[in-house]
C-alpha cells in the first residue's frame, strides 16, 4: 500500500523530484522561495500557503522570487518556455488572471498554431481557485470555463492527492501550455500517492463510483462533495455514478456519454457560477449528443451569478452542497421507470 500524504505535499513532491529528474525546470512566483535575499530563506515559507516550502534550499538557482507584476514575470516564463526551458509559474490565485491574461491567451496558446508547429510553449501555470477559505470576492473564484474556452491550454483540476502528483509531472512534461488549477479547500487532503515518478494521463476521466440510475459529473472539491451526495442517495436506492473530469480541457466526451448512455439521467455539479459555465457546456454536449439516451432532463447543481460572498453564512449558502445535489437527483430519480 502506498504512503498517505496530503494533496499539497504531492504537488511540492512532484516539483521537486521533476526538477531533479530534468534541469530545465525551474519555478517562478511571488514569495515562492519566501523571499530571495532576505534573511531565514532557508526556512522560508514558500508561497501564500507553503506549496513550494523546502525547495528554494535544493534548487537555489531554479525557485526564482518574482515582483509582484502577473505580466512580467508571465511574460518572462512564456519566453522561457519557447527557447526550451519547463517553466512552472505560480499565478498565486487564478482570480489574479487579469493581470496577465495577454501573455497567455494570444501569447502562449497561440504559438504552436501561428508558427506551424515549430515553436511549442512547455509552460505551467499553477493558480489556486475556489470558495470556501472566507478569501472573499478577488480570491476566491473558479473561472474554469475562462481558461477552458482558450485553444491552446490544457486545463487541469486533481480532485486527490494522486491525480495531483501525477497530473502535474504530465503536465511539466507536456510542449504546450498547460494551467493546473489547485482547490485550495483540497490541500490538507489525504490519500495514497505511489513514492516514486508516474504520470496521469490528460482526457481520461474517471469513475469514482459505478452506479446504475444516474450520472453525476464533476470535478475538482466538487468530487468529493458529488460522492457524499451519492453515498446519502444510495441509502435511499438510488444508484449514482460519479464521474470525475480530472480535466476540462481536453475534455474526455466518450466518458460522459457512455455513462448517460447508461443511466439516462444526468447531473452536472460546478462551482462556478451558471453562466457559460463547464457545466452549461457539458449539458449542452449531452444534449446533442445523447439525446436519445436520457430519460430526464438533465440538471446543473451551481453556485449563483453572483459574485463569491465575504459572509460566512453567504458563503457556505453560495458553494454547491451534498443537500443541493441530492435534491438535484430526486427530481428526476422519481422518473427512473419512466422509459
Amino acid at each position: 500500500m502506498a504512503r498517505k500524504i496530503s494533496y499539497q505535499q504531492a504537488i511540492n513532491e512532484a516539483l521537486a523530484q521533476e526538477m531533479r529528474r530534468d534541469q530545465s525546470v525551474f519555478i517562478i512566483g511571488q514569495d515562492v522561495s519566501g523571499g530571495t535575499g532576505a534573511p531565514g530563506e532557508q526556512d522560508a515559507w514558500g508561497g501564500v500557503l507553503g506549496v513550494t516550502k523546502g525547495l528554494y534550499p535544493q534548487f537555489p538557482d531554479r525557485v526564482l522570487d518574482a515582483p509582484l507584476s502577473e505580466v512580467g514575470y508571465v511574460g518572462m516564463a512564456v519566453g522561457a518556455a519557447t527557447r526550451g526551458m519547463r517553466p512552472v509559474c505560480e499565478l498565486m490565485f487564478v482570480d489574479f488572471i487579469g493581470c496577465c491574461l495577454d501573455q497567455l491567451l494570444n501569447q502562449a496558446a497561440k504559438f504552436r498554431y501561428m508558427f506551424g508547429g515549430k515553436t511549442t510553449t512547455p509552460l505551467v501555470i499553477r493558480a489556486m481557485y475556489g470558495a470556501g477559505l472566507r478569501a472573499a470576492a478577488q480570491h476566491s473564484q473558479m473561472l474554469t470555463s475562462m481558461w477552458t474556452h482558450i485553444p491552446g491550454l490544457k486545463v487541469v483540476c486533481p480532485a486527490t492527492p494522486y491525480d495531483a502528483k501525477g497530473m502535474l509531472i504530465q503536465a511539466i512534461r507536456d510542449n504546450d501550455p498547460v494551467i493546473f488549477l489547485e482547490h485550495k479547500m483540497l490541500y490538507s487532503l489525504q490519500g495514497e500517492v505511489p513514492e516514486e515518478l508516474y504520470t496521469v494521463p490528460f482526457g481520461e476521466a474517471n469513475f469514482v463510483r459505478e452506479g446504475q440510475d444516474v450520472t453525476l459529473v464533476t470535478y475538482g472539491r466538487m468530487v468529493h462533495i458529488a460522492l457524499e451526495a451519492a453515498a446519502n442517495l444510495a441509502r435511499q436506492g438510488i444508484d449514482c455514478e460519479v464521474l470525475d473530469l480530472r480535466t476540462t480541457s481536453p475534455l474526455d466526451v466518450d466518458s460522459i456519454l457512455e455513462s448517460v448512455e447508461k443511466t439516462g439521467r444526468l447531473v452536472v455539479i460546478d462551482e462556478s457560477n451558471p453562466r457559460c459555465s463547464i457545466a452549461t457546456d457539458i449539458s449542452a454536449l449531452v444534449a446533442q449528443q445523447a439525446f436519445s439516451s436520457l430519460r430526464a432532463p438533465i440538471e446543473m447543481v451551481t453556485a449563483p451569478h453572483t459574485p463569491v460572498p465575504f459572509s460566512d453564512a453567504l458563503e457556505d449558502l453560495y458553494i454547491p452542497n451534498a443537500a443541493k445535489i441530492e435534491a438535484a437527483v430526486l427530481k428526476i430519480a422519481d422518473k427512473r421507470n419512466a422509459a
